[in-house]
């Protein structure tokens, strides 16, 4: 299990691309329009709210490089010295530090700067708190570009360090540079490290995994070690220290008894012993590579006695420690250093366990019973007499005797049918499911109880108890008697008489043509609906004169509508327009209705009031729709697009596209 996943650290930005990114933002997802005839109060808020979701969003996006990168005092040991080792941790903090003291002086400038927005007494001033506030923060920023381009390197960085988890099954190779690590390696696991004939090929941790037993162990690769001390190593060997330092694991101290790495065995014998401090608690092998070149048999005896010495306490060595020959290119002895180092590895693991409180707390909860013979009494197994009989029955088949067949119990008939059925279904036949067959199946005292009907109770009542037995017949007799009455009726259509006498007969017949009238009225009055069918004939001019007359028209004015109507039904011929206006002025002037040019245009006209509308004369409808058109104009501005709503003025932003541009480079604002 990998304790820390370096791969989800943000990107960090550059100062710059950090500033367009943010002024973008809220350029997009806040108001962009302001006039001065606003209110303000309004125009306060509007320049606040761009204040506050650009501190905002600096702060948001500074908060998570912060919490990304991992603090050196909350992480594994070994991973907070790799990090000292790679990036210097004091360079490390400062960059994370200089970010958070960022972002606390955005948040004050805000706050500042909000507080004097509330007392922005004008658009202008209003605007120029702003357009500060926004200004400083961005300057603030551009401050940061060097700690925001050393963070990204690092992460940068740290997203290619490999997965190493310190609490699993390790195997750690170690030794002087091209002694055979990367070849081992790469034949101990699926790893495809890097090996060539030079030294410090392997400039980095590598890990790589193998399987011993059903569990997954962990081999990392260490670059090579020189004998020096420990202030004069460079920064690709403070890593294999870092990594035996921390991690608890089975070390591999290679040998290469050939000495065609570039150093005499004595070296090789010398570094060991320089670095035994970080072997010590942990399980040590040393392998002797390279025997396809040398054998051990071939090696002086002088350099034999200094390899013996790694593993003699007496000489220096540490205990336990074990010499095992290997060729990492012919794969000899591969296998035997695998078992060794896992192995050693596994009983010291197993040991500490045992050794820890946990096993202590929990061993108590063990017990292993083992009961001892109370007496001297011989107790056999009891068997069902069923079974008994089953093998009596099987050992006889078996000597070839005849057997009567046994009858079987209900119990066994059960499982047989089930058995069947199993069969049935394993087929794709899907047996069929008897009631009265389960039925048979009931353990009663008496078998004539077997197909009684089970009672349904609610209430604690039997609803049997509750039901006619005759009551189909019953309903049988209703639907005939129901038949024969309907049969009766439609052989005699005649109307009983009817009780009503002649005034009650006379008062319903005036109530229907009432209830008749209403509902014809209805019907004309329905607006919905054309107040004459297309197929109706409409009133004939004498008609609707001797109707006029009848209303009490006077014979002037009844002329009048009359010759309207004419010239309303027959076509119009061609006038000028000059006389048009003249006869509609006469009219009006006729009428005692003053109009002026405007009114008097045929196209623009106002149509004379219907009785109905509530107007006393032309005047005042006039008056009444220019009152509404008034009104209306305030509705409608209510109705335009608002400061709230989204609105892009321009579709290149001058923060974005403004200042040099000269020689292939960006210099912007």
């Amino acid at each position: 299990m990998v304790l820390y996943n370096f791969k989800k650290i943000t990107v960090v930005p550059t100062s710059r691309d950090f500033i367009d990114v943010v002024l973008s933002k809220t350029q997009r997802k806040t108001p962009t329009e302001i006039h001065k005839q606003y209110a303000i109060g309004r125009i306060r808020s509007f320049y606040i709210r761009k204040v506050k979701y650009t501190s905002f969003s600096y702060h948001e996006k500074l908060s998570q490089i912060i919490n990304d990168f991992p603090l050196l005092d909350d992480i594994h040991p070994f991973y907070a010295d790799l990090i000292n080792v790679l990036y210097d941790k004091d360079h490390y903090k400062l960059a994370l530090g200089q970010l958070n003291t960022a972002r606390n002086l955005i948040d004050n400038l805000s706050k500042d700067y909000l507080r004097l927005l509330k007392y922005g007494d004008s658009l202008y001033r209003c605007k120029q708190l702003k357009r500060a506030a926004l200004g400083r923060m961005c300057t603030l920023m551009l401050k940061q570009g060097p700690s925001l381009q050393y963070l990204e390197q690092v992460r940068q960085h740290l997203a290619r360090l490999p997965s190493i988890d310190p609490n699993t099954r390790t195997i750690m190779l170690t030794g002087y540079p091209n002694v055979g690590k990367s070849s081992f390696m790469n034949r101990l696991t699926r790893a495809n490290v890097d090996v060539q004939p030079y030294a410090f090929t392997t400039k980095s941790l590598f890990v790589g995994h193998t399987d011993y037993k059903y569990d997954v162990w962990q081999v990392i690769d260490t670059p090579g070690i020189l004998d020096h001390p420990l202030d004069e190593r460079n920064t690709i060997e403070m890593q294999s220290i870092t990594a035996l330092a921390h991690l608890h694991s089975c070390v591999l101290f290679l040998v290469d008894i050939s000495e065609r790495c570039g150093y005499t065995i004595k070296q090789q014998v010398d570094l060991f012993f320089s670095i035994k401090a970080l072997f010590l608690n942990k399980p040590l092998v040393v392998v002797l590579n390279k025997i396809d070149v040398r054998k051990p048999e071939e090696v002086p005896e002088e350099d034999w006695s200094l390899i013996q010495s790694l593993a003699d306490p007496a000489r220096g060595g540490i205990g336990g420690t074990q010499i095992v020959p290997m060729s990492a290119l012919t794969e000899e002895g591969i296998s035997k250093v695998k078992d060794t180092a896992c192995n050693l590895l596994s009983e010291e693991r197993i040991e500490k366990k045992l050794k820890s409180n946990k096993v202590e707390k929990e061993i108590h909860r063990l017990h292993l019973a083992t009961p001892a013979p109370r007496d001297k009494k011989v107790r056999a197994p009891i068997i069902p007499p069923a079974v008994a009989a089953a093998m009596k029955r099987a050992e006889m088949e078996e000597d070839g005797e005849d057997v009567k067949k046994t009858k079987l119990t209900p119990a066994m008939m059960e499982v047989l049918e089930e058995a069947e059925h199993d069969e049935q279904y394993a087929k794709g036949i899907i047996p069929i499911f008897d009631v009265n067959a389960w039925k048979k199946k009931y353990m009663l005292r008496d078998d004539d109880w077997k197909f009684d009907i089970i009672p349904e109770i609610i209430d604690g009542k039997n609803i049997a108890d509750f039901i006619d037995p005759d009551i189909l017949a019953k309903l049988e007799e209703l639907e005939m008697e129901e038949e024969a009455f309907l049969e009766e009726l439609k052989n005699n259509p005649q109307q009983e008489d009817s009780d009503l006498d002649s005034e009650e007969e006379a008062l319903y017949e005036e109530i229907d043509n009432k209830k008749h009238e209403l509902k014809v009225n209805h019907l004309i009055n329905d607006s919905s609906k054309p107040k004459l069918p297309r197929t109706a004939k409409g009133f004939t001019a004498d008609q609707m004169s001797s109707n006029l007359r009848r209303m009490g028209v006077e014979q002037e004015e009844l002329d009048d509508i009359l010759e309207d109507v004419r010239s309303k039904s027959r076509s119009k011929s061609r006038q000028g327009r000059k006389r048009d206006r003249s006869e509609e002025r006469s009219t009006s002037v006729e009428r005692g209705i003053s109009q002026n040019r405007s009114q008097s245009r045929s196209r623009s006209r106002t149509v004379a009031p219907v009785p109905g509308e509530g107007f006393h004369d032309l005047a005042q409808k006039v008056l009444a729709e220019k009152l509404q058109k008034v009104h209306a104009r305030k509705r409608n501005k209510q109705g335009y697009k608002g400061e709230g709503d989204h609105h892009i003025p321009n579709l290149m932003p001058k923060h974005l596209f403004s200042g040099k541009r000269s020689g292939g480079t960006n210099e912007r604002r």
